[in-house]
């Protein structure tokens, strides 16, 4: 079977949702949605509680696990993926967070011509639907939808009291002149309701527009290339393989973790490593797969007897059933949750030129990304590491496409790693043990007996995981390891582009959600060949 459109995008995630979206705005210009997981519009996706309690699930979620870190003590590491319209944008915590000026302009000091802070910031602009803020820095017409926290949760003044107790300064607005400060975060949310990429770019427009195709349930096997160039693409499922033609351009859009899969199942990649496996080079581009770049992430924890947190407890299920009622009249409350709602970024020296760590203060006792549940109601703070030295990679594991790939994210690595993440961890505590927040502690779950500079690296090698932030295994650049151009087009095949996390050259310091709406943005333009900005 063959079908044929203008544009061919795998991947629904926040990248493909933004793209379809957009390019399907020209009635002339037909575009093609293929994404693996399902709809992404459940109750458990809108509900910002319920879907963020998914996360330990395969319930749309690829749920990927790394191969065992020697840094981590020979642990393997979790990884979340969205597996839905929406992706990721689907399954997190909504924090809006763009990173700061200097990851930018370091991606155009590297060659990325285009990439620099104030050529980016009007496409974050352009994106952005502000409730709060009107100003140089923010968008207020854009699809996506940014909003305060509707939880009106009082440990939002505890832990800002907490910083100034600590002499720590506090901000109003991370995405702002300065990022650096403790604050409250704001999240894509609209009217106490997630607001994933997809409900932003696509839902509007599905079974509207004639010319946007979407398709769920389809898994994309390989980009087919002839003569140079990619055609299309082949998906399997049901029994049977199919081609879908691209008139233009085929658009990988599968993230960090499976766009350089698909490439390299594409025959695009490493020759040497595609040739153990069976499959025949196409483009041996060396650089597919290398570069895998996370957060390193640990997690502070405490009970409290505070109903202002979640928990498991005949008090807590009442105040639920309370707070559902609630969220069913004035979408308020604690239904609307991100659990994550508070943070900070830091500087751990204060010669830094840019915050070194961030915080993401959870109302919850977060252990094990949830997947480990204690009785009663806690509290918990997480500390991650915002530009760590160490690299990782992502290989095939099979040339079967329904087979996870081999995720090396090579936490703490480099030894410099765990020293900046010792350095982390002690400011952290300071903020913790500060007055306003100890007198709702009633227990410390994780470092009451950690007191040396050692048991720091002891605790840290045996429960530091991902903050969910992979990027950069098909890195833009100019140079012999890039596998895309500044104009995220793959190198050596026409017609043929990744606009996900996984072009970004180095980390940014920030959640990574924004930024890749952001770069799916920009791609639109690049594609159009006019600007809107």
């Amino acid at each position: 079977m063959e079908t044929a459109f203008d544009y061919v995008i795998v991947g629904g995630g926040s990248a493909g949702s933004v793209l379809a979206g957009r390019l399907s705005e020209d009635p002339a210009t037909s575009v093609c949605l293929l994404e693996a997981g399902g709809g992404g519009a459940s109750a458990f996706v809108t509900v910002p509680v319920g879907a963020v309690a998914m996360i330990p699930t395969r319930l749309n979620n690829w749920a990927f696990e790394t191969v065992p870190q020697p840094g981590l003590g020979g642990r393997r590491g979790y990884q979340p993926r969205g597996r839905m319209l929406g992706g990721s944008s689907a399954i997190n915590a909504m924090i809006y967070m763009r990173g700061h000026r200097s990851d930018y302009d370091h991606w155009a000091a590297l060659g990325n011509r285009g990439w620099s802070f104030d050529e980016v910031l009007p496409y974050f602009r352009l994106s952005e639907r502000n409730e709060r803020f009107d100003d140089e820095w923010h968008g207020r017409d854009g699809p996506l939808w940014v909003s305060d926290l509707r939880t009106q949760n009082p440990f939002h003044d505890r832990i800002l009291q907490a910083a100034r107790q600590t002499g720590l300064p506090v901000t109003q607005d991370f995405n702002g002149a300065e990022q650096e400060g403790v604050g409250v975060y704001q999240v894509t949310q609209k009217e106490g309701e997630r607001c994933s990429a997809a409900r932003a770019y696509l839902f509007p427009h599905m079974g509207k527009r004639g010319n946007l195709h979407v398709e769920t349930r389809t898994h994309v096997a390989r980009v087919v290339v002839e003569d140079g160039r990619a055609v299309g693409v082949e998906t399997v499922g049901g029994g049977r393989r199919r081609f879908v033609r691209a008139r233009r351009e085929v658009v990988l859009s599968a993230g960090a973790l499976q766009s350089p899969q698909v490439l390299m199942l594409s025959g695009i990649g490493p020759a040497d490593e595609l040739k153990r496996l069976g499959i025949a080079p196409l483009v041996d581009l060396p650089g597919v797969g290398k570069n895998l770049q996370d957060h390193p992430d640990f997690i502070f924890g405490y009970r409290s007897a505070s109903l202002d947190t979640f928990g498991v407890s005949l008090r807590g299920a009442l105040r639920l059933m309370r707070e559902i009622a609630r969220f069913r009249r004035q979408r308020r409350g604690a239904i609307t949750s991100n659990f994550a709602e508070a943070g900070g970024f830091l500087k751990t020296r204060p010669d830094l030129a840019a915050p070194d760590i961030q915080l993401h203060f959870v109302v919850s006792l977060v252990d094990d990304h949830a997947r480990r549940l204690h009785l009663g109601h806690g509290f918990s703070c997480h500390v991650c590491l915002l530009r760590p030295r160490s690299r990782g990679t992502l290989t095939l594991k099979s040339a079967d496409p329904r087979v996870a790939p081999l995720i090396d994210p090579a936490f703490l690595a480099d030894p410099q790693d765990v020293e900046d993440m010792v350095a982390g961890f002690k400011l952290t505590r300071r903020l913790m043990e500060a007055p306003a927040l100890a007198a709702w502690a009633r227990k410390d779950m994780v470092t009451a007996d950690v007191r040396s500079d050692d048991d720091i690296r002891a605790v840290l090698r045996r429960r530091v995981d991902t903050v969910y932030h992979p990027v950069g295994t098909c890195r833009m650049g100019t140079d012999a390891g890039a596998v895309v151009d500044p104009e995220l087009r793959v190198r050596g095949v026409a017609g043929l582009r990744v606009v996900d996390a996984s072009v970004m050259p180095t980390l940014i310091g920030g959640n990574t959600n924004a930024p890749t709406i952001m770069i799916a943005e920009k791609a639109v333009d690049m594609m159009r060949g006019k600007s809107r900005v």
